[in-house]
């Protein structure tokens, strides 16, 4: 009978116990949720559309997404300069630019002795420049032993039949005389000029070049059309070259005339020029004796011919900075090339801007002197102590550049 009261009894019971058992549980959870730090640290997060902030690299510390970290501040940078202010172009005025070409004047110096020997030791305070009357300021100075770039020029025709000898013996011993650092060509000429060999380091082929002057051709012997050519080559040549010049110094026909060749002697850059006169000999007896020698179309040459070629060279020497040889014998030719190796391979090089900037085309008159420690002229004495003559060899003067140049 009591059975059942007893047992709905039991379940209300259970029923609330689990009621009161949820809602504690529901409490709890609230309490948590609202206390979370964590909660409401992600409560004032941005959505989730903006990105996330990462610590750079610089700032150091734990680089995870939870822990802290500190943003090194900047060090304040100075403000950036104002830009510069261009001028402002006016209209239909032209663009120009201004180009200053300074020219620089190179002069080469020998000083000898009467007996061919070179003066070493010089200084740059030894040497004064005068152009045109007015001194110049060196601004480099050198002296070495340096190759050579030269050109044998050698005049060779059938009028040359009483001196081919000696014409042959002169070429062969500056041949001789070269180094392997050197560069050389051979020209022969006669009615107009032969190149031989172009320039060439090796000494077999000059050798070989001066091999084929065997038979000559033509009987001219025209001097002044060959030097023309050979200097109007060497133009294209860069650096100091030397023209040796192998001739008696007579020109038979040539189609140019003696201003001609001058000028073109006095414009040429950076080329010295060693006439060697051959044929004394055939020339001492022809002045006491006829030997039919002639300009080639049957003019006799006489001893005025030979006076006036002897200035010629002596002229083309001096315009240039070298020096006329007139050996008598063909003895004489190894000590003529020894001489005028000594005087190519050593030398003072001297450079200056001239006072005078004009592009114009002129001529300028140039003098050098070499001066003692005392401003007077330097004095050069032998181991005797006695005064030595000497000379000063250079070029006489250049031809300024021309604004068309």
């Amino acid at each position: 009978m009591f059975s059942m009261p007893f047992q709905r009894k039991n379940a209300r019971s259970t029923e609330t116990f689990v009621c009161i058992l949820f809602l504690a549980l529901a409490v709890t959870l609230v309490t948590l949720t609202t206390a979370s730090p964590l909660a409401a640290a992600q409560d004032q997060q941005p959505s989730s559309g903006s990105q996330k902030q990462e610590a750079p690299p610089e700032a150091g510390g734990p680089q995870s997404d939870t822990g802290p970290y500190a943003i090194p501040k900047k060090k304040d940078e100075p403000p950036p300069p104002p830009p510069t202010e261009r001028p402002k172009k006016i209209e239909g005025m032209p663009n120009y630019s201004i180009s200053v070409d300074v020219p620089l004047v190179n002069v080469d110096v020998s000083v000898i002795t009467k007996d061919g020997q070179f003066v070493p030791g010089l200084k740059q305070d030894n040497f004064k420049v005068m152009e045109d009357g007015v001194p110049q300021k060196i601004t480099n100075f050198n002296q070495s032993e340096a190759p050579i770039t030269a050109v044998l020029l050698v005049e060779f025709n059938a009028g040359d039949y009483y001196f081919v000898y000696d014409l042959l013996g002169a070429a062969y011993t500056f041949a001789y005389g070269l180094k392997k650092e050197d560069w050389v060509s051979v020209i022969s000429y006669d009615i107009k000029p032969h190149i031989l060999t172009d320039f060439t380091q090796d000494k077999r082929a000059v050798q070989g070049a001066l091999g084929e002057l065997r038979v000559p051709g033509f009987s001219e012997a025209n001097l002044f059309d060959a030097l023309y050519d050979t200097l109007d080559r060497l133009d294209q040549v860069q650096g100091r070259k030397y023209v040796i010049l192998v001739t008696t110094g007579i020109d038979t026909f040539s189609k140019l005339n003696l201003d001609q060749i001058t000028k073109k002697v006095k414009a040429t850059k950076d080329v010295t020029i060693f006439p060697v006169s051959v044929g004394w000999q055939v020339r001492n007896y022809c002045e006491t004796h006829p030997c039919g020698y002639s300009h080639g179309i049957g003019i006799p040459i006489n001893n005025m011919d030979y006076l006036q070629a002897d200035n010629e060279m002596n002229t083309f020497a001096r315009l240039t900075g070298g020096r006329a040889y007139f050996p008598r014998f063909q003895g004489e030719y190894p000590e003529v090339f020894q001489s005028i190796n000594s005087d190519i391979r050593n030398q003072y090089t001297l450079a200056y801007h001239p006072t005078n900037p004009k592009l114009d085309g002129t001529y300028r008159k140039l003098k050098v002197e070499v001066l003692g420690p005392d401003g007077g002229p330097l004095k050069v004495r032998d181991q005797k102590g006695k005064d030595v003559k000497y000379q000063i060899v250079a070029r006489e003067g250049y031809t300024a550049k021309h604004t068309v140049d």
